[in-house]
């Protein structure tokens, strides 16, 4: 087996002396506060834009890449998330 002690000395350095540290196992821990809202979202690529508009139900498929670009496309033309091109698709479908 390897030996990574004088790896880990290099990268790390000497650990903290007890009393150093003896305030710390002490103290509470303390939670991240959560963002508030009036915090302005970003639009983004990613799972937090569906939590944002409440939007938490995965709905998976398959598609063509052909059809994938193309929704993908029109859906940044005009600044939607996925979601919300599929919804606008569905309306439209209904209503016809």
């Amino acid at each position: 087996m390897a030996d990574l002690s004088k790896l880990m000395k290099k990268r790390l350095g000497a650990p903290p002396t007890l009393d150093d540290t003896a305030d710390v196992l002490k103290a509470p821990e303390v939670a991240p506060l959560a963002p508030t809202s009036s915090a302005v979202p970003r639009r983004g690529e990613d799972g937090r834009s569906a939590r944002r508009t409440g939007r938490t139900l995965q709905f998976a498929t398959r598609v063509s890449e052909e059809f994938d670009a193309r929704f993908r496309k029109v859906a940044k033309r005009d600044g939607l998330l996925l979601a919300q091109l599929l919804e606008k698709a569905l309306d439209a479908y209904e209503n016809r």
